[in-house]
């Protein structure tokens, strides 16, 4: 048994980190109230985290090769169990949000080096036994997140979904200190950092610009000053991996059809699948009035169907060239979001079903094909970029589809109820209503007017879903197409050994 252990404490913080991306969005509505917050302060609670992680992966991964991989993902297991206190401890939200990035700090470093650690670790079928399980606990997390959002938010408080992380981080570091041998690549350890720098600000630029559009519109001069300097960043950005002899991203590498098309599907998959649930677990609380647990179980249909897929697929479509079970993965990911759009007024969870479900199926296919299909597409000397890219870019789609289905959600919803006359500012009231203002909004109305009342505002909430689940599913539609139309099958000489690949970067670079 002492053999796993390494595993165990590789799989326990791979669990943790990918629970606290989705764990917030159950108990958003418990943050809002506890913090006295705005939804768009605590889109910094998610996207902060998520900016962090994808920007810092593979800064981490380098400094992983000139440090080591077990003094990194131990360090990383430190700084996300103290950051999590700091969340679980926050008097306000500006506290909460700058703790959550911190966190993303040490997710970073766990998330960069745990295939390197294992596949130093492991050869041979355990190593096959090894990753299969790391795999499971991927998909696990999906699932758990917000079943144990819901739990902990109703039966504890909201504080809890941080501090539980504890416990937890304690266990991994013990157990890699004692168990995990140190490892190290032979790149050097060379960290591009004006490029680590460049990509942040880039990102962060992006992202508070579409927040401050859903805030303020997009005439507002700071989104349109916030949108042009992320714009400039990223150019500033190409322009500095471009003359690097060791970049953070070989840009050739975008020269590929394949790997362009992948890294497109890697963003979509996480924005079109999973964004939009922060915004259904909103109207099932605010709206059905359903308590943080029972929201949280509304949304498990998706990630359990998610799970058993991609564990039965690994076996049955073994021999299925990667393009199909992602682009046909994609394409139901746009079919099974579009169904969403039978959610109306007087709708319950249930109409859900159908959408999560086949939704889960999509991910199924897709998620688990995306990282060998990203490895084969490059030169074997890039498995080690091409696998971080891939992570970097899955996140990277969260953060950015969060603020803009935001603005999405709230422009659908204001439309609805500018038509009806009943609100003298029904932009403001479209903003609170898809934050999670649905109770408020309902309180402020007289008795006599308040049935039809009720009846608008159900209609500006689904008409805000309408338009995320039609935006999320259009999207996966054309990424799907992209990737049946445009990623080449290798042949089976040209396949790399996917879970070799990756682990070689933690053994010899």
């Amino acid at each position: 048994m002492r053999k796993w252990l390494p595993l165990l404490a590789i799989s326990l913080s791979t669990f943790m980190l990918l629970v606290d991306l989705t764990i917030v969005s159950v108990a958003a509505p418990a943050i809002a109230d506890g913090l006295h917050s705005s939804f768009a302060a605590l889109q910094w609670t998610v996207d902060l985290y998520v900016l962090v992680l994808a920007a810092l992966m593979m800064a981490a991964g380098s400094i992983s090769d000139l440090l080591g991989q077990r003094r990194v993902f131990v360090a990383g297991l430190v700084i996300f169990a103290v950051a999590s206190l700091a969340c679980g401890m926050a008097p306000n939200t500006a506290v909460l949000i700058a703790a959550r990035g911190v966190q993303g700090l040490g997710a970073a470093a766990m998330y960069a080096t745990n295939a390197a650690l294992l596949g130093s670790t492991y050869t041979g079928r355990d190593r096959s036994v090894a990753f299969g399980v790391w795999g499971a606990a991927n998909g696990a997390a999906a699932a758990a997140g917000p079943i144990l959002g819901g739990l902990l938010t109703e039966h504890v408080g909201w504080r809890a979904i941080f501090l539980v992380n504890l416990p937890v981080a304690a266990v991994a570091a013990l157990i890699a200190i004692l168990a995990i041998a140190e490892s190290r690549g032979s790149t050097g350890g060379r960290v591009d950092l004006p490029g680590t720098a460049m990509f942040t600000l880039a990102t962060t630029l992006v992202v508070y610009g579409l927040i401050r559009a859903g805030e303020d519109g997009w005439t507002d001069p700071v989104t349109i000053g916030a949108l042009l300097a992320g714009a400039a960043a990223a150019a500033a950005f190409l322009l500095l991996e471009r003359g690097r002899t060791n970049p953070m991203i070989d840009l050739s590498l975008f020269r590929q059809p394949s790997f362009s098309a992948l890294m497109l599907a890697g963003a979509v998959l996480t924005a079109s699948a999973f964004a939009n649930l922060v915004f259904v677990s909103l109207w099932a609380q605010s709206v059905l009035g359903l308590s943080p647990m029972a929201a949280g179980l509304a949304l498990t249909p998706l990630a359990a169907v998610a799970f058993v897929v991609a564990g039965a697929g690994g076996r049955l479509l073994h021999n299925i060239a990667p393009r199909h079970s992602i682009g046909w993965g994609l394409l139901l990911v746009g079919a099974g979001t579009l169904l969403g759009m039978l959610l109306g007024p007087d709708s319950g969870w249930t109409v859900l079903l159908p959408s999560l479900c086949l939704t889960g199926l999509g991910v199924g296919l897709a998620s688990p094909a995306l990282a060998s299909a990203a490895l084969a597409a490059v030169p074997p000397h890039r498995t080690g970029m091409a696998n971080a890219a891939m992570n970097t870019f899955r996140q990277l789609g969260y953060a950015i589809a969060l603020p803009l289905f935001a603005t999405v959600a709230a422009e659908h919803a204001g439309r609805v109820l500018a038509d009806s006359g009943s609100f003298p500012n029904p932009d403001a009231a479209a903003k609170n209503l898809t934050g999670g203002g649905y109770p408020d909004l309902l309180a402020h109305t007289s008795t006599g007017t308040q049935h039809a009342i009720e009846h608008v505002l159900r209609s500006a909430y689904a008409a805000g879903l309408d338009g995320i689940f039609l935006l999320s599913g259009i999207t996966a539609l054309v990424a799907g197409g992209a990737v049946l139309g445009l990623v080449r099958s290798p042949t089976r000489s040209e396949q790399p050994p996917a879970l070799d690949a990756v682990a070689a970067r933690g053994r010899h670079g």
